[in-house]
């Protein structure tokens, strides 16, 4: 431990501090700007600069000392603070009415926080085009400040390295080698880039339009189905503390938007497990092993594109959302009766890879598209906000029937570790045909990167881990391909936290908001009447009614898929063609 004094009082912490973290400890706030915990610590931004010994230095990366006298708000470093956010603002767009990000941007907040009223100084940076090419993500290095927070997520978080500091002076811009646009490069559009960047450099493609006119066709009958992890975050977008489940006016805001229908992914992810626990032990008879979920989209993208050696060893199941989908524009339509071709299906996800799967050629198994458009947590609080709809004052809702009674199991799919519990509840007890007396298997919850577990099945030693995080995918698969490590089956979620940490979150989102959000997760689960996929009523009429069994010809057809390998580096590198007409997707899917 190091005493030093910060502003005339005196403050101990321990001897690796920075004085960014001293401030905290003694409740004295320090402007930041480039730095985001356990994320980025570049000291690159130097609106955080501090004067020690009659010198700047930038408070997020300079280490304590013992004795060290630090001033915060001297009239060099106010000074200082207000002329660096005066020269970002100054190669900055004057477009924040219209910004995404409006009334939630750090360099907006900072101008009002130090007072900045008049930008002294003309802008010089070269303008670059905006690269809408992503399925999910909208890239602006317009607005772009420079902070480097998309690079240091992308990099050290998800080991994925799509985007760079490219050029140099004014001409720097952050962005894919070459100047490439992101559909071309081996992005997974997991969004984290999106949830780390402080202004409207990096935002989810907004598709709130699409749905608006769904909804406004009297033709079509809209569907809408909300994911596990939606109900313990979307209230935060009204001001309600992180973690507060907001299940029921949820649904009643969604009927008020016009949804002729409103769903819960829950259903389908209990369906997902009942499928995914047969096919485990269909493999641990004879199969490759081990086998790994295929939820999460932005993970697919990443094994397609770093690991397709291993594609094998994913599970055919397609994730909950596209499971829905297919049953929405086939089950439903016959159980109601209603023509498919006149049926939108609309998810509400936490997640931006979302957007890019249900455009995936392989996601039309129904003959249509089966999921038509995906909205965010953030999309979705939008249209609330455009309806003038008082969510907090809302009356509690219920989802409808046949697809919105949910286990849960379905619930705990929003966290980490979520997908594994809910197949080991079923898992076991198709196995052993005897009662689970205790549910929890708590050594895979939590937010550590790398969680493992051994469960008996009756003798059958089940070895299995989970992952969040696709830095923490890439350090499982490479040590499995070592030979280091040996599983039967594997959870991987490409987010930090799971689904409750996905791209399409409430800003912002960090460690406490994940555990807040996570707490609630298991809350609804303990809450529940029926915690195992497999004892949903629904989900014994769907195969009773419809698909028959388990791993059946139908459930082949609907809710099964392979996954194609694709270049490392993405489309640039030329070794994997892209198909360029929806003829040639659809055959290249096929094949």
């Amino acid at each position: 431990m190091v005493t030093l004094t910060i502003d005339g009082q005196k403050v101990t912490v321990p001897a690796n501090s920075t004085v960014l973290e001293a401030a905290e400890a003694a409740g004295i706030h320090i402007p930041t700007l480039c730095y985001l915990k356990d994320v980025s610590q570049t000291g690159s931004c130097r609106v955080c600069v501090v004067e020690i010994g009659g010198r700047l230095q930038a408070a997020c990366v300079f280490p304590v000392h013992e004795g060290m006298v630090v001033e915060t708000t001297t009239p060099l470093v106010r000074e200082s603070r207000r002329v660096t956010v005066e020269l970002l603002l100054s190669n900055h767009p004057q477009d924040c009415l219209t910004c995404l990000r409006n009334q939630n941007c750090e360099l907006q907040r900072l101008t009002h926080e130090l007072n900045i009223r008049d930008v002294r100084f003309q802008g010089v940076r070269t303008h670059v085009p905006k690269d809408d090419s992503s399925a999910s993500i909208v890239r602006d290095p317009d607005k772009c400040i420079l902070c480097r927070r998309c690079i240091n997520v992308c990099s050290d978080i998800q080991g994925v390295d799509v985007l760079a500091a490219r050029e140099r002076g004014f001409e720097t811009v952050v962005s894919p080698a070459w100047q490439a646009k992101l559909a071309q490069t081996a992005c997974t559009n997991c969004g984290q880039c999106v949830l780390v960047c402080p202004v409207g450099a990096l935002v989810e493609k907004d598709d709130t339009a699409k749905v608006w006119d769904k909804l406004g066709d009297p033709d079509i009958h809209v569907v809408v189905q909300t994911a596990p992890a939606v109900r313990v975050s979307l209230g935060e977008e009204f001001g309600m503390e992180p973690g507060t489940v907001v299940t029921g006016k949820m649904i009643t805001a969604l009927r008020r938007l016009g949804f002729d229908a409103v769903f819960d992914t829950d259903f389908s992810a209990d369906l997902t497990i009942v499928e995914e626990a047969n096919e485990l032990l269909e493999r641990l008879d004879e199969g490759t092993l081990p086998m790994i979920t295929s939820c999460s989209p932005g993970w697919i993208k990443f094994i397609e594109h770093q690991y397709p050696e291993l594609l094998d060893h994913l599970t055919s199941c397609k994730s909950p959302q596209q499971m829905f989908g297919a049953l929405a524009k086939t089950y439903y339509p016959e159980k109601v009766g209603l023509d498919p071709a006149k049926i939108a299906t609309i998810s509400i996800m936490p997640c931006t890879a979302k957007k890019y799967e249900a455009d995936r050629p392989e996601m039309r198994s129904s003959g249509y598209k089966d999921v038509d458009v995906v909205l965010t947590v953030r999309e979705l609080a939008r249209m609330i906000k455009e309806a003038g709809i008082d969510f907090s004052n809302l009356p509690e809702g219920e989802y409808d029937n046949p697809m919105g009674i949910s286990t849960g199991a379905g619930v705990i799919f929003g966290a980490t570790g979520g997908v594994m519990e809910a197949a080991l509840r079923t898992a076991y007890e198709v196995v052993t045909e005897e009662a689970l007396e205790k549910l929890e298997f708590l050594e895979v919850r939590g937010l550590e990167g790398i969680k493992e577990a051994e469960v008996d099945l009756q003798g059958t030693k089940l070895k299995v881990v989970v992952a969040n995080g696709l830095g923490n995918a890439r350090k499982l698969l490479e040590m499995i391909k070592r030979g280091e490590a040996e599983y039967h089956f594997i959870e991987i979620m490409a987010c930090p936290g799971g689904c409750i940490g996905g791209g399409g979150q409430p800003i912002p989102t960090n460690a406490d908001i994940l555990k807040a959000r996570m707490a609630s997760i298991y809350d609804v689960d303990e809450a529940m009447v029926l915690r195992k996929s497999h004892e949903n009523p629904s989900i014994k009429v769907l195969y009773e009614e419809f698909l028959g069994k388990p791993l059946g010809e139908k459930s082949h057809k609907l809710l099964h898929t392979p996954y194609v390998a694709r270049s490392r580096f993405g489309a640039l590198a030329g070794t994997i063609s892209e198909p360029e007409s929806e003829k040639e997707k659809v055959a290249a899917a096929k094949e």
